[in-house]
């Protein structure tokens, strides 16, 4: 996968290790349902006994539409939770319940997990009678078959339905597609933006934070950008990882530090992004350490990084044999750290 994150109109770059680009590569940025949790439902809530009637009035007394849609985005275990406050809420949320059935086949037939085949029309099928019965996350989830199948408008009902009703990966979605239109509709993508970074989803803070960088729909800040991309990289995302370390190399929109620009790149490196790893090789390359230069290095050059084969090729002429093994069999053996993307 190709990792342009860097936003930089500039053609003239700070240095030659790390390359800047004019454009984001958007193309991979459509998220599935985020997960939530409400505080809420940190914990299971006890059924009220017969000795707080009142309070259990108070739940039974929200109508149901209220309900259906403040639970529209509750996973599967929150669903759960809720459904054991009173009678009320279980009856309201059967449907919400009945959805997360036909959110985990239609997921199934997208993947071809559980021991069926994959089979894209039995998915999309499965996530829109989830989405009938109110879930946002069949929501999304249908909207990207129709995205993948190219029927990008019914893609785009989709992930409107589910960002109106305050599913944070259906505003990320929506705000990416009206970013992608021919003419793009980026003001409105800043406000759908806006809406899901504050609700910590992680892409949308990243995309924010390119916009912001760019000065695209939004007057241009690398202040807030660098913050945006911080909150991403801290909430695991890979891309924001990477930027916030250039961020810090380069004191664009933070303090210029690099120790924390080391510290960011490789935290980017070991969560797999390939830029990351050429960079983070470079640096203990000069450092004089070969042997874990060799490693990121040799990871990067599989990820495709033409220049970091050349690089490493010159530091494995200046090992002995046994060294040499020693890295490569360190690179068959690494694995990336989980993320976000």
């Amino acid at each position: 996968m190709k990792q342009k994150t860097w936003p930089c109109k500039s053609d003239g770059l700070h240095f030659t290790a790390l390359p800047f680009m004019k454009k984001p590569n958007d193309s991979s940025a459509f998220t599935k349902p985020a997960k939530t949790h409400p505080s809420f439902f940190n914990s299971t809530p006890k059924t009220p006994s017969s000795s707080s009637s009142s309070s259990s009035s108070d739940f039974s007394a929200l109508p149901y539409d209220v309900l259906s849609r403040i639970a529209a985005s509750f996973t599967l275990p929150n669903l759960k939770a809720a459904s054991l406050v009173c009678r009320a809420w279980r009856d309201a949320l059967k449907p919400l319940r009945e959805a997360m059935v036909f959110l985990k086949w239609g997921k199934r037939f997208k993947h071809g997990r559980g021991g069926v085949k994959a089979n894209l029309n039995k998915a999309l099928d499965s996530f829109l009678k989830g989405a009938a019965r109110g879930s946002t996350l069949a929501m999304v989830d249908a909207g990207l078959i129709y995205w993948e199948m190219g029927r990008k408008d019914e893609g785009i009902a989709w992930y409107r339905r589910a960002a109106e009703l305050g599913d944070p990966a259906g505003q990320c979605n929506l705000a990416i597609s009206y970013l992608q239109a021919s003419p793009p509709n980026t003001k409105e993508a800043i406000g759908w933006l806006y809406q899901a970074s504050f609700a910590g989803h992680v892409r949308a803070q990243y995309q924010l934070a390119l916009c912001l960088h760019q000065g695209r729909g939004v007057g241009r800040s690398l202040q807030e950008a660098a913050q945006w991309y911080h909150r991403a990289a801290e909430g695991g995302y890979v891309r924001a990882m990477y930027n916030t370390s250039l961020c810090y190399l380069m004191g664009e929109g933070l303090v210029q530090s690099h120790r924390l620009a080391r510290k960011w790149m490789k935290r980017a490196a070991d969560h797999g992004h390939s830029k990351a790893q050429f960079e983070h090789g470079l640096g203990l390359f000069s450092e004089g350490d070969m042997m874990k230069a060799v490693v990121y290095l040799e990871l990067a050059t599989r990820a495709g990084e033409r220049a970091a084969a050349r690089l490493k090729n010159v530091i494995l002429q200046q090992l002995s044999a046994t060294s040499r093994d020693r890295a490569i069999l360190l690179a068959d053996s690494w694995r990336a750290l989980p993320s976000s993307r």
